[in-house]
């Protein structure tokens, strides 16, 4: 009976009875885990839908002529009709040139983003290849780490990263001629719009019929920031159900929307936003070559870009400087921030200055295929210093770290997330695999966190970086929001440092403005007059800048190693 089921309150999503908070956005139904469903087929068949709806409520040309890619070195665009046909190319030249590359092996790549990266992903999606983009910028012996970890049949790499690879391992370079040659301009006819039996998975996207959503579809590697980097396996379900939720998330507009996507392709936020984008019917500006403020600024202005994707540093340096003003960013409607939790300062000088572009965060773990909560819409991004609210299809629980207690809204614990989400697991891991993920599903997160009484996610730091000074917990995202304050500072990161009677001490690095004098004096009192005695700054040093990876990550590790070298 309805009245026996567990009520979940509307507002927070949280039940009572199980102690587990639901999300409360919509959600559409996902595909029969049963069904051979490929996720490039799954997109596309959404893809579908969206170029359809947009057809029907705007004038503009057929959705199959809007561009779907554009490169901003060259502006060349590439519409979605090219698009398709250069999947399905793609796809013929390697059964026709690789047969024994089959369903199930990896295809490991080694390049920096450009407009080819996105149909090389669908292709192999398609064929049921799974995908396992590298970091291009990382070491050989990283490169051969992760090489060891997936067990790669063959490599997509360009002239400038082939020579990273082993030598044994067969390459194709995405920048030679024969590589370039099957994206020449083609002829066949743009896709067919959804059959009127509801059958929208039938069409040349299809991969192989044997391909199962829980089978592999990628592997994409963790940041590392803590440690050594593992391989998650990310199957075409878990993309199927982030591109569901995205979808039924979505804001119904007239025009297409265009993305400048500045985060790297290779990692788990670029990898998705590459796969959300084509079901979404999204153009989308690829930032080629190093990435630049200004030069992301330019290219709004040039592409009416409406979205961007961009890891904290950004919005700080926008919200900080005024590097924008030279530039037109009328069109610019949002930008979305992950990577890092910004501080709620941070928010309000980006809004102040640009009251007309909503600012939101979102939160997910490279474990979670990238998601787990968000803002949508302006009635959210107001919730200042939340990542948003639970995604759809996202369970949550807060758990007391040291007792494993479930605790109710508005209690910090760690976040455990559940649902088809989740990764398959740790390639070749299945020891950090089962510490990660309990035999109820549930994915310890490793992060503190607390949902409010209004159903949003707040990130206080992460369990493993807290220092412990006396006893006492010290999250260091707490100290770098309050250095960040000080007019005189444009980055800060904070690390535990060891000490023999209080076991750690808060450490402050700190990137001071151009002809700042702030002395290590001024910083520690700074910080001492805003905090009680245990959190106190007892150490600060003044670095050119802090190392952070792609996505915006502090690289506490590096940090740590530079402070104390003897120890390590």
């Amino acid at each position: 009976m309805a009245s026996e089921q567990p009520s979940v309150n509307p507002k927070t999503g949280y039940c009572y009875a199980t102690k587990t908070f639901h999300s409360i956005h919509p959600s559409i139904p996902l595909p029969p885990s049963t069904l051979p469903l490929t996720s490039a087929s799954y997109a596309y068949s959404l893809y579908l839908s969206s170029s359809s709806s947009s057809s029907a409520s705007s004038s503009s040309n057929s959705i199959s002529t809007v561009p779907a890619l554009i490169d901003s070195a060259t502006a060349l665009p590439i519409s979605y009709s090219q698009f398709l046909d250069s999947i399905q190319t793609l796809s013929s030249f390697l059964k026709t040139n690789f047969p024994s590359l089959t369903k199930g092996q990896v295809a490991f790549i080694l390049s920096p983003s450009t407009v080819h990266v996105p149909v090389l992903y669908f292709s192999l999606l398609s064929l049921g290849i799974v995908v396992s983009p590298s970091d291009p910028s990382g070491s050989a012996s990283e490169i051969s780490h992760q090489v060891q970890l997936s067990s790669p049949v063959i490599a997509f790499a360009t002239s400038s990263t082939s020579h990273k690879l082993p030598s044994s391992l067969p390459t194709l370079l995405l920048d030679s001629p024969l590589f370039l040659s099957l994206f020449s301009t083609t002829t066949s006819p743009p896709p067919p719009p959804p059959s009127s039996d509801g059958k929208r998975h039938d069409h040349h996207l299809v991969g192989p019929t044997s391909v199962l959503q829980s089978d592999p579809a990628a592997i994409l590697y963790s940041s590392g920031t803590t440690g050594v980097v593992k391989g998650v396996v990310v199957t075409h379900r878990n993309l199927i159900s982030m591109v569901a939720g995205m979808y039924a998330e979505r804001e119904e507009r007239v025009e297409p929307e265009v993305v400048l996507l500045t985060v790297p392709m290779c990692r788990a936020y670029g990898f998705i936003y590459c796969v959300k984008a084509v079901a979404m019917a999204e153009t989308v500006v690829v930032m080629v070559g190093k990435f630049e403020v200004g030069r992301m600024l330019r290219a709004v202005g040039e592409y009416g870009v409406t979205h961007v994707a961009v890891a904290p540093p950004v919005v700080v340096k926008m919200a900080k400087e005024e590097v924008a003003d030279r530039y037109d960013l009328r069109s610019l409607e949002s930008m979305v921030c992950g990577g890092a939790p910004l501080r709620k300062e941070t928010m309000e000088q980006f809004m102040a200055r640009f009251p007309k572009v909503q600012l939101k965060q979102g939160y997910g773990l490279t474990e979670s295929t990238g998601v787990a909560s968000r803002m949508i819409g302006p009635g959210e991004i107001h919730h200042l210093g939340s990542v948003g609210r639970l995604s759809a299809y996202c369970e949550a629980k807060i758990v007391e770290p040291d007792t494993g207690i479930t605790l109710s809204p508005g209690k910090p614990g760690e976040l455990w997330i559940r649902g088809p989400l989740i990764m398959k697991g740790y390639i070749g891991d299945e020891a950090a695999t089962a510490l990660t993920i309990n035999s109820e599903g549930w994915l310890k997160t490793g992060d503190l966190c607390y949902i409010d009484d209004d159903g949003f996610l707040f990130v206080v730091d992460r369990l493993k970086e807290l220092i412990k000074y006396k006893g006492y917990q010290v999250p260091p995202a707490e100290l770098e929001h309050l250095l960040l304050s000080h007019p005189e500072i444009i980055d800060a990161a904070v690390i535990p440092y060891p000490d023999e009677e209080a076991g750690q001490v808060p450490m402050a690095f700190v990137v001071r403005q151009p002809q700042s004098t702030l002395s290590e004096a001024e910083v520690i009192d700074f910080v001492a007059k805003q905090v009680a005695p245990y959190k106190k700054i007892r150490r600060v040093s003044f670095p050119i800048s802090i190392p952070r990876n792609p996505s915006g990550k502090i690289l506490r590790k590096d940090l740590i190693k530079l402070a104390t070298p003897s120890k390590l």
